[in-house]
């Protein structure tokens, strides 16, 4: 499979400290890859990387074969890489059509008309004010407005935290989606049962680094991996 995104061997952190050692990882075209590990492990760390919000301090990142080094996050994004990220990080004051049409441009397949078909609960509420919607909506509010540059990846950074289960099931199908209509997709998530459903591929990160990599029989089967790695066993 041809690699979309590539990391080579990243290193980052904040001041003194350091997050990242050596990440490296890759998405294909069209192919969804899940991002997991517990809190504090460096999946966001990884996010704000690509998406140009922390400069890593040594290693490359390269999206459709060229650097994206150096870039600022609006250079980046306009690269195709749009990132939902874990705050949502919509405007609160505009209503839930202006957050959208802030966000359209031209030559994007993705119209107003577009988003609120494919999200009937903003549709419902498209004159509300962003901060007056629920946890659920505002989180699909988020994913819908990245959708409106019209993205060539799409980096989500714990979208169904917080979440109650019947929103978590109307978010996963909204992704399955996606992802049938070719969507690649970068997802960071602790929940399992989520990626399972998404993703195509599951890269485990612990400490900084990553420790293990497979499809998704190869993570049901990776018992041992889950148990160290993923639960709260040996937090």
């Amino acid at each position: 499979m041809t690699a979309l995104l590539e990391l080579d061997a990243i290193e980052a952190g904040y001041g003194k400290s350091q997050v990242l050692h050596g990440v490296s990882l890759s998405v294909g075209a069209g192919e969804t890859l899940a991002l997991l590990g517990r809190n504090g492990v460096g999946k966001t760390t990884t996010l704000r990387c690509i998406a140009g919000l922390l400069a890593p301090r040594a290693g490359g990142i390269s999206f459709e074969g060229q650097g994206l080094g150096g870039l600022a996050p609006h250079q980046v994004a306009r690269r195709g890489l749009m990132l939902v990220p874990e705050h949502r990080g919509i405007f609160a004051s505009l209503t839930v059509e202006e957050n959208l049409r802030l966000a359209a441009r031209r030559g994007s397949r993705w119209r107003l008309d577009d988003a609120l078909a494919m999200f009937p609960a903003l549709a419902a509420r498209r004159q509300t004010a962003g901060g007056k919607l629920s946890g659920g909506e505002q989180q699909m509010l988020a994913i819908a407005r990245a959708l409106m540059p019209g993205p060539k990846l799409l980096l989500l950074d714990e979208p169904t935290e917080g979440l109650a289960p019947v929103i978590v099931e109307r978010l996963v199908a909204l992704l399955q989606e996606l992802k049938a209509g070719g969507l690649p997709m970068l997802l960071v998530e602790q929940s399992l049962e989520v990626c399972r459903a998404v993703a195509d591929r599951h890269t485990v990160i612990d400490e900084g680094r990553i420790v293990w990599s497979g499809d998704t029989a190869a993570l049901n089967a990776a018992k041992e991996v889950v148990r160290r790695h993923l639960t709260l066993e040996e937090a």
